[in-house]
């Protein structure tokens, strides 16, 4: 039986009851040292084991902010492209000769629009291809981007200095980078190989370019078509003799709008393709080796100095294009995660889009 408060065993020394005083009671017996030793420990101390933090686990890319892309000038951009092309197509891609007054020029429109326009829809089919590619990357790996910035002027041969996109780049990692920096040059050569085949076919290879005429370098990929395509015509000079065109020089009047279009679409494919900052083939090359890719990018400026220097003939086409790149930087910036992979596949595509600026770049470029 339980005792009440009368029963002695539950006062104190002094007489005073235990109950309701509980802090002032005695605390229950401890147990053995053995015994604690061997009981397994409380629950609240168990301790779990969960993954390795990684370096990688503490980089996030920042907030994306939601803006809305600027339409006007994208819009304003391209149309004024569509006039400086359909322009100098109709002018023979010869534009300066025929801006001496606005009648010359209006005359000009009149009796070669249609050539124009051939030339006008293939080059911004090229062009818009092109960078396109690079837009729906950017979609895909939500990427803040731009549309498509065409590049109008109307008074060099081709009508243009090709298209770009404006981008936030540090927001994305490596593989992203690759991604989007390799889609551009693909998906143009998609749309610029079949035209620039069609406008091979139609060249006029019968006579050699004709003195004092401008002329386009052909690049690798445009003599293997002539070699296909023109193999059996022969070719004569002013003086009568007959011989193979290899096709190293192709003069202005020789052209047609898809050959030309084609050229237009090599010449900025290869260009952007070379392994320097942020041209296409600098992502790319980057995607591939990381910051090793800077030792490429820097070794290409010197051999490309030196080009310049050995080939003076040639400095005025490329001088102000590599003063350009190295105003740029010639190092490409860190992603935001260098540490993402490639993967096989990926890797593979990279090293053989290498030689797509051997293939298709116009090395010597114009002369006169």
């Amino acid at each position: 039986m339980t005792g009440g408060s009368g029963d002695p065993s539950y006062r104190l020394n002094d007489g005073r009851p235990t109950i309701g005083r509980m802090s002032e009671a005695t605390p229950p017996p401890s147990r053995p040292v053995d015994d604690q030793l061997a009981a397994p420990p409380p629950a609240e101390f168990s301790v779990e084991v969960g993954p390795e933090l990684r370096a990688s686990d503490l980089r996030t890319k920042p907030p994306r902010r939601s803006r809305r892309r600027r339409v006007g000038l994208p819009v304003g951009l391209f149309l004024a492209t569509c006039a400086s092309t359909l322009w100098v197509g109709a002018a023979d891609w010869r534009p300066l000769e025929r801006m001496d007054d606005w009648g010359e020029m209006a005359q000009t429109l009149a009796s070669g629009w249609q050539q124009g326009l051939v030339y006008m829809l293939a080059v911004l089919a090229i062009l818009l291809s092109h960078e396109m590619g690079h837009f729906v990357l950017t979609l895909i790996h939500r990427i803040p981007a731009s549309y498509p910035l065409c590049i109008p002027v109307p008074f060099n041969p081709i009508g243009t200095m090709g298209a770009v996109i404006g981008m936030d780049g540090l927001r994305a990692n490596r593989r992203e980078i690759f991604d989007i920096g390799l889609a551009g040059p693909l998906a143009g050569l998609v749309v610029a190989i079949p035209i620039l085949w069609y406008g091979v076919g139609q060249l006029d290879l019968s006579q050699r370019p004709q003195p004092g005429e401008v002329q386009l370098n052909s690049p690798q990929i445009v003599k293997w078509m002539i070699e296909r395509q023109h193999a059996a015509r022969p070719v004569h000079d002013a003086a009568g003799n007959a011989s193979v065109n290899a096709g190293e020089w192709i003069g202005i009047s020789q052209v047609n709008p898809f050959f030309m279009a084609g050229w237009v679409g090599m010449l900025i494919t290869g260009l952007n393709m070379l392994p320097i900052s942020q041209l296409d083939g600098g992502h790319t090359i980057y995607g591939l080796f990381g910051r090793d890719a800077h030792t490429f990018a820097r070794g290409f400026i010197v051999v490309a100095i030196a080009y310049v220097v050995i080939n003076l003939e040639q400095a005025a086409v490329w001088t102000p294009m590599l003063v350009l790149v190295i105003l740029m930087g010639v190092d490409h910036p860190p992603t935001s995660d260098d540490s993402v992979e490639l993967g096989n596949g990926r890797w593979l595509l990279g090293m053989a889009s290498l030689v797509i600026p051997v293939l298709c770049f116009p090395l010597l470029g114009l002369r006169q």
